[in-house]
């Protein structure tokens, strides 16, 4: 591994008035490594996630991404311009609802394209290409570059919000519930896609899931979060297979 970590968090907590969201989380995420974060609804795990990716400021703590010079930069100190930036070139976000990350009343091939324009490619050739390319990549049919997202099923929505975020090289990829809104057997097959994407490109991810099928395929290391606070932590597969905090046998037991 790299002697840097991609991300480093530190004492990150959250309140909303007098109600803790996340509380005092602690760890560092590798280049090429999935951390997986689980916990029912209201664990506050999407909002520690909107923290990690500069979306919702902390009430304590620090966020610091390693950038690709070396430098570890304190995500909350950058300007929010510089924060947007990120979020077009090294960092990504799969939401849940595809129509969150996409622009609905642009082709797909424009959605792939728009990524590539905000860091400056102006080249329509180019472009278009790049946007074959992750048509491909993503197992969507090229023939339907000019289609409107709106066309077509959520499972083909979410590849192509998938391709938009890949096509300018991220090295980290935040996603939220990204096969909860797919039917059973969609969700398969995207879960294979997803998989071989991250392997491939060597991408950092957190995955934020109530599914423990998902960070079964999907995530080296696990944790499990309750109330705002992650109760236990490890390799996913020792997590799942001896959990030691009586919550997450609970979650474990649900699913069996």
């Amino acid at each position: 591994m790299s002697e840097q970590p991609i991300l480093q968090v530190s004492g990150l907590s959250h309140r909303f008035g007098r109600r803790i969201a996340v509380a005092d989380v602690d760890f560092q995420l590798w280049p090429g490594e999935v951390l997986g974060i689980v916990g029912e609804s209201g664990a506050g795990k999407t909002t520690l996630l909107r923290c990690l990716s500069g979306q919702l400021a902390p009430t304590d703590g620090r966020v610091a991404y390693g950038d690709r010079l070396g430098d570890m930069v304190d995500v909350y100190a950058l300007s929010e311009a510089g924060r947007r930036m990120l979020l077009r070139t090294d960092w990504g976000i799969v939401h849940q609802n595809a129509a969150d990350g996409l622009r609905m009343g642009v082709s797909a091939g424009g959605n792939i394209g728009e990524r590539l324009m905000a860091v400056g490619d102006r080249h329509y050739g180019n472009i278009r290409g790049h946007a074959v390319d992750w048509l491909r990549r993503v197992e969507m049919d090229i023939g339907r570059i000019d289609d409107l997202p709106t066309t077509f099923s959520g499972g083909m929505q979410q590849r192509l919000q998938i391709a938009r975020n890949l096509v300018t090289g991220p090295r980290l990829v935040f996603m939220d519930e990204p096969t909860g809104s797919l039917d059973v057997s969609v969700q398969a097959r995207l879960l294979d896609l997803l998989r071989r994407l991250v392997a491939g490109f060597r991408l950092a991810a957190v995955v934020v899931t109530h599914d423990l099928h998902v960070v079964r395929l999907l995530a080296h290391r696990l944790m499990v979060m309750q109330g705002g606070y992650v109760v236990e932590s490890g390799l996913t597969d020792q997590v799942l297979d001896d959990p030691q905090h009586a919550y997450t046998q609970l979650l474990v037991s649900s699913v069996l």
